[in-house]
């Protein structure tokens, strides 16, 4: 895989959510039927486990010792009318203290540790608590939903711990997008399975599969390199606590892979590291796109969305706490569309919360939008289709464009990323309310694919090379200086030198800020694997894939050029990996920026010179950096001050202002 972004930025875990397809749930006689289908050699594994799962129940029944939360007792399919008991732990956020309403977040002190828990390793024995230790690959849905599996865990007596030698519970949760994520991971699961050898049976650690993968490989991981003793999908998190005690009671198999119409998880608040300045947020699950390459439908099953309230409650509750950026996620984001009556079912079963406030955002008018308080779908973007009916699946619901401008509203000192998106789901009405809010980030992911007609019908994304470029012309129009970033994949089925050209052209025509680029990689199961033929040579898809890579660089290098001059208001992330003296961040457009660490003052506007005085710089700060540098993945600046978002627009109108020999050039040529 290639990716070309920030120089420093170089973990491989952190990728964003690939396209996504469309799966078929199951229910448990559908999974019954499928049985009997099953090789024979797997089906006494998934009978075990089975079995076990039952037993899991059973010894969850009998058992006062280890208790699942009421929120991972309740049925993942049961109405979501019932009362919700919302948790949140600690401050700034995550901090492992129950807190029964947003005032009580105030004046707490976040602790320390894995998770936003406090590390297991020193105390947890002796409290009789457990430990278990996480590691999680793949898209910022995963990192999400380790969050939210942690906060099961956290409650049901597991605490969090680094130290994998001593960990009782050892859980991966995992991505199934390509073949190097999942070869990584099988060399992470023997890795694991080799910490019990020369253990009593009681002493080894229980290892455990979830996510993208366990839903893919399920009958492999259990029965054929027995390399897992759970297996859970993404809907199954709830799950783990019973899933756990079934193995360490009977020493067999444990397995949830169930797909669920239903699950949003909107109940549990995730327990996030502490002291994080940013956060992720799901607002919606699965997706009905059916693009043919896409592995992940089947594995996340069908679109749902979480309803409104709880989403503004959740990203309230990170404002309170200090968090300065939330990234919404789902893996078809911007296509969210709830049942209007939801949020008052959510509101309503909230104990002992002032909902007033979330009330009030939530019912906030939004008639400058057409699709506001669930009238008709607003429409797809111009040139786009889909393999549904839209209007009869979004009419009356909250659609995207009211989401992300009530989350908006709710801390103007908060900035508001989303992804990822399809391009088909960009309608004027998401275009304005990104143009409108300064608070919502300036940067959109397009992912196009490939820049050829033919290869986008046989990838059935449901749009020409003419209708998207349309599209990145439109968003420029609208929100100018607007930056794109963008997927590609080279070497699909039945891709020709011309098609491969297409793309090519593209990466020049469009000249991205950003690109994920990768060589097709076959996944079975999905729509081309079982309906297409891979027929382009390895040799060929990475000689077409430097292509596209070269294609991208050589415009990306002059983009970065252009920025040169210009003064952005960027967010502190943290200290550069390769040289502690100097802070990274990123720009509203999401670019890279290095700068050295210094002291400074208020930021007032003034482009030239940095503002002296006493003010340290921390991750989580907004600074003014003007940039005096690049490459092609980074820029490098001069911090000029301590600024806000809000103190930035009113002072620029906007998130960056244009190199001034630039503005002086453009006034001169009028």
């Amino acid at each position: 895989s290639h990716r070309d972004a920030d120089d420093d930025d170089d973990d491989e875990r952190a990728r964003p959510p690939a396209p996504s397809t469309h799966c078929e749930s199951y229910s448990l006689p559908e999974r019954r039927r499928s049985l009997a289908r099953t090789p024979r050699r797997t089906t006494h594994a998934l009978k075990s486990a089975r079995i076990n799962l039952m037993a899991a129940h059973a010894l969850s029944a009998r058992s006062n010792a280890l208790r699942a939360p009421s929120h991972a007792r309740a049925g993942a399919n049961r109405s979501r009318t019932r009362s919700v008991n919302i948790r949140a732990h600690g401050v700034g956020p995550g901090g492992g203290a129950h807190v029964s309403s947003v005032k009580d977040l105030k004046g707490k002190r976040a602790s320390t540790g894995v998770g936003g828990w406090e590390d297991a390793s020193a105390g947890a024995a002796a409290s009789g608590r457990k430990k278990v230790y996480v590691e999680t690959y793949g898209c910022q849905m995963n990192v999400n939903d380790s969050e939210v599996m942690m906060s099961v865990l956290k409650d049901a007596g597991y605490d969090a711990t680094e130290d994998v030698n001593g960990a009782n519970v050892i859980l991966i949760n995992t991505c199934a997008i390509r073949d190097k994520a999942e070869a990584k991971i099988w060399q992470r699961l023997a890795y694991f399975r080799s910490l019990g050898n020369g253990k009593k049976k009681m002493e080894k650690p229980v290892v455990g599969v979830l996510g993208c993968m366990a839903e893919r490989v399920k009958e492999k991981l259990l029965e054929a390199d027995r390399l897992a003793d759970i297996v859970a999908g993404p809907d199954a998190y709830r799950d783990l606590p019973n899933l756990i005690e079934a193995v360490v009671g009977t020493g067999e198999k444990a397995m949830n892979v169930q797909l669920s119409v239903e699950e949003t998880y909107a109940d549990i608040i995730p327990v996030r590291e502490a002291g994080s300045h940013s956060a992720f947020v799901t607002i919606m699950r699965g997706c009905d796109n059916a693009c043919a390459f896409c592995i992940v439908p089947y594995t996340r099953g069908r679109e749902r969305s979480r309803d409104l309230a709880s989403i503004l409650y959740e990203v309230r509750l990170l404002s309170e706490q200090g968090v300065k950026e939330v990234t919404l996620l789902g893996q078809n984001v911007n296509s969210y569309a709830a049942p209007v009556h939801a949020q008052t079912d959510f509101l309503s079963g909230l104990r002992g919360e002032d909902t007033d406030p979330i009330a009030a955002v939530a019912s906030a008018s939004t008639a400058g939008l057409a699709s506001a308080s669930g009238s008709a779908f607003a429409g797809y973007a111009d040139g786009f289709a889909s393999r549904y009916d839209a209007e009869r699946k979004r009419e009356g619901t909250i659609q995207f464009a009211e989401l992300l401008d009530k989350v908006a509203a709710i801390d103007p000192e908060m900035r508001i990323r989303f992804t990822s998106p399809h391009p088909k789901d960009f309608p004027d009405d998401v275009l304005k309310v990104i143009r409108d809010r300064p608070n919502v980030s300036k940067c959109l992911h397009m992912p196009c694919q490939s820049g050829s007609s033919e290869t986008l019908e046989r990838m059935a994304r449901g749009y020409t090379r003419e209708s998207y470029i349309a599209l990145i012309e439109r968003v420029k129009t609208m929100i100018p200086g607007c930056a794109v970033t963008t997927d590609v994949i080279s070497g699909f089925c039945g891709e020709t030198e011309e098609n491969h050209k297409d793309t090519v052209s593209l990466m020049t025509k469009i000249g991205y800020e950003q690109a994920f680029m990768f060589a097709y990689s076959e996944r079975e199961g999905t729509a081309a694997a079982r309906h297409q033929k891979d027929d382009v040579p390895e040799d060929v898809k990475q000689r077409r894939l430097q292509e596209v890579i070269d294609a991208f660089r050589a415009q990306a290098a002059i983009k970065q050029e252009l920025e040169i001059g210009s003064t952005h208001c960027v967010i502190v992330e943290g200290p550069s990996k390769k040289n502690p003296d100097e802070f990274t961040g990123r720009t509203d457009t999401s670019k890279w920026v290095v700068f050295e660490k210094t002291q400074v003052g208020q930021y007032v506007g003034d482009e030239t010179t940095p503002v002296s005085g006493s003010q340290d710089i921390k991750p989580g700060d907004y600074v003014a950096v003007r940039v005096t540098g690049c490459s092609t993945g980074t820029l490098f600046g001069e911090c000029l001050g301590k600024t806000s978002l809000v103190e930035f627009q009113n002072l620029h109108g906007a998130q960056w202002t244009q190199p001034k020999a630039r503005v002086e050039a453009a006034a001169g040529a009028r």
